[in-house]
């Protein structure tokens, strides 16, 4: 399958309905698309055994996405040949206390994948241009100088510094694959109900935790400021079909 259709390239804008989000290219049926991701899962399996013997190079792939996009199902469809002894997968959630107290891409840097590994990003340093930039409660919570969160331009600041960050990843052996999924309304309202209840169990009475995951639903703004995340990365992103990315979800 060609994939320039998915690609945003550095500096392009974007606008997530021209990504139709039930495209299927060549596959006219689950079981032929199944066929194909176990031979490129095989596939997939025996780069890794030839990166890791190597030890000069990495891997990080990036995922972005709202709830119940497939995140974590397109990880373990895609990763299932994959040796997990070769393999880390992070979930960015609400910062922790000792992570508060370091700058923001220092929790991303800690989990980038060492030579002759992989690394996967469930969300990511881009977080802190989303939400946070959705939600300014969250920047004033976070232990920054006054004069850092007043500044009018943090947010094209943090777009500099996450380029840097990823250049210098770059620059030093690991190459970066990121991707957004992208779901449609009707897919992700099919869902939302039930997140919401599972939501509600395990972050208790956590209001900080509950807007991170709330967020991701869809909010009108996030999805805007995702579009300006694609524009402004850095480096080329891919945008997916969600619905049916990995495997028929339904």
């Amino acid at each position: 399958m060609k994939i320039d259709k998915f690609l945003v390239r550095e500096g392009s804008k974007v606008n997530l309905k021209n990504h139709p989000t039930d495209f299927t290219g060549d596959y006219s049926d689950k079981e032929k698309a199944a066929k194909e991701l176990e031979k490129n899962v095989r596939r997939i399996g025996e780069l890794q055994d030839v990166m890791y013997a190597q030890d000069v190079y990495s891997l990080l792939i990036i995922f972005q996405a709202m709830d119940a996009a497939g995140k974590d199902s397109t990880i373990e469809h895609v990763m299932t040949g994959i040796n997990p002894q070769g393999c880390s997968v992070v979930s960015f959630k609400q910062p922790s206390s000792e992570e508060l107290d370091h700058d923001f891409l220092w929790r991303c840097a800690n989990a980038a994948p060492e030579r002759g590994k992989i690394g996967i990003f469930n969300r990511s340093h881009y977080e802190e241009v989303l939400v946070v930039r959705v939600h300014p409660q969250i920047l004033q919570s976070q232990r920054l100088p006054d004069k850092v969160k007043s500044d009018k331009k943090i947010w094209s600041n943090r777009f500099k510094q996450i380029r840097s960050f990823e250049d210098n990843l770059f620059e030093n052996g690991t190459h970066i694959l990121k991707f957004f999924l992208n779901v449609s309304k009707d897919e992700h309202r099919g869902t939302r109900k039930k997140l919401e209840i599972l939501s509600r169990r395990r972050q208790g009475t956590r209001p900080m935790a509950r807007l991170y995951e709330r967020i991701h639903r869809r909010d009108p703004e996030y999805v805007d400021q995702k579009r300006a995340v694609v524009h402004n990365s850095g480096r080329q992103e891919m945008v997916h079909a969600a619905r049916r990315f990995a495997g028929d979800r339904r």
